[in-house]
């Protein structure tokens, strides 16, 4: 049965209607995690650190994609609380046409300047080669990339968010079907990795575009609209955290790579490429349920339903709560086998990952929170505080941590900084929370 973002939502209707985007989230976090798992076992250690250091620049690109999500999917839950639909399909539209433009430009850029910026974050020699080889052929899908991104909230404004999940698998069985073929049976190497990754990513991005384009049976389509430079500027102001979040974290990346370039050489680099492979896939699971509950926040916000407010927010950290105590014992459990998975060719990267592993797992207590917090006042056009959330999160206390922590205690400093920087950040989500309840009534 269809669930409308008007309904009453009960434990069991929150969770069947924000599971696709769980696993949409988490499949589209595959994508690096198969690149990776192959070149690593079979091309090498060196192009398996390449990948993983080249990796946070190319997110930085592709988070426009989130930004125009987003944002974009509060306001047009907003406008349909209000009753306007066919505003909400304009700026559907437009948010759509205008980021594709973003995303040709961005590519091109990025193809452009991949060279020097690798080789100003550390990368040299061989490492250097493959950073620009890997990053080059992803860029060419970035457009797509972008508006598979977009795709997956707007699916979930659609009241679709079923059919985002059939593309994302899609996508993501595309993606490991040719990582096999291109890297282990043809043994193509980097240059495989990378085409299986973007062909898969067009996969993601050009199918929901004929959807929509197409009659189709959602409440979203893609029309004739014009230029609102007001209506895209809110977007982006909404979009801001979620894109702050994930240049901050790609900033982070960088700076983590290069302090474990210091403290444990190329080394450190490939076990924090495997701890970042496992973040992918736990951290998706709370940007999941953040993506798929922020328009039902959104409409309910933009129809003045205050009591069902306050239900989604109790239930919601409730939730998160449970996912969180979980994601940490899997975490501890899975420590072992996965380590031996990416890197147990190697007994000295083995236990520099397996160690990492265990202390950064803790983080996974701490993170959930904050990242709904931050989804939450977004869907709430509360970009500001949305964005103060993310910017500390995911710069200020990470950065601080990761520079100061590796000085007291060498590379456990860099493993323990992620769990300091989370426990901080849901301080400040709680204070946030407390201090705008008044305000939008939940």
């Amino acid at each position: 049965m269809k669930i409308q973002l008007s309904e009453h939502f009960s434990y069991k209707k929150l969770l069947r209607f924000t599971l696709p985007s769980i696993i949409m989230m988490i499949f589209t976090s595959i994508y690096s995690v198969v690149d990776g798992f192959f070149v690593s076992n079979f091309v090498g250690k060196t192009p398996f650190a390449a990948v993983n250091f080249i990796m946070p620049f190319l997110m930085i690109l592709g988070a426009f994609g989130f930004m125009f999500g987003t944002g974009g999917s509060a306001l047009i839950s907003k406008t349909m609380g209000e009753g306007d639909k066919e505003r909400a399909q304009q700026l559907f539209s437009l948010f759509i046409y205008v980021s594709v433009g973003c995303g040709v430009v961005i590519a091109a850029a990025g193809i452009i300047f991949i060279r020097p910026v690798a080789a100003l974050l550390g990368a040299d020699g061989t490492m250097l080669e493959d950073c620009v080889r890997y990053g080059r052929i992803i860029l060419i899908a970035l457009p797509a990339y972008m508006l598979q991104f977009e795709f997956q909230s707007f699916f979930v404004a659609a009241e679709k968010p079923h059919l985002g999940l059939v593309v994302t698998i899609a996508a993501g069985v595309t993606n490991m079907t040719l990582d096999a073929l291109l890297v282990a049976v043809f043994s193509l190497g980097l240059v495989g990795a990378a085409a299986a990754t973007a062909i898969s990513q067009c996969v993601g991005g050009i199918i929901p575009l004929i959807y929509f384009l197409c009659p189709n049976s959602s409440i979203l389509r893609l029309t004739r609209t014009k230029f609102d430079g007001r209506a895209l500027f809110k977007a982006c102001t909404n979009g801001a955290s979620e894109l702050m979040s994930n240049i901050s974290m790609s900033i982070v990346g960088m700076l983590y790579n290069m302090q474990l370039i210091k403290y444990a050489g190329e080394n450190g680099v490939a076990a924090y490429g495997v701890l970042m492979y496992v973040n992918f896939i736990f951290l998706a699971a709370f940007i999941g349920y953040s993506v798929g509950t922020a328009p039902i926040i959104g409409y309910n916000y933009g129809s003045g339903n205050h009591s069902e407010l306050k239900n989604l927010l109790k239930k919601s950290l409730c939730l998160i709560g449970i996912f969180s105590v979980a994601m940490v014992v899997a975490a501890e459990g899975l420590a072992h086998p996965l380590a031996s998975m990416f890197v147990g060719y190697d007994l000295e990267l083995f236990k520099m990952t397996l160690r990492g592993f265990m202390i950064y797992s803790f983080s996974f207590l701490f993170s959930g929170i904050a990242i709904f917090g931050s989804s939450f006042f977004t869907a709430l056009n509360d970009g500001l505080i949305s964005a103060l959330i993310s910017f500390l999160r995911t710069l200020v206390f990470q950065v601080a941590a990761v520079l100061v922590f590796p000085l007291i205690w060498g590379i456990d400093g860099i493993w323990v900084s992620i769990v300091a920087a989370e426990l901080m950040a849901v301080s400040v989500t709680v204070m946030f929370l407390l201090m705008k309840r008044k305000k939008y009534h939940y």
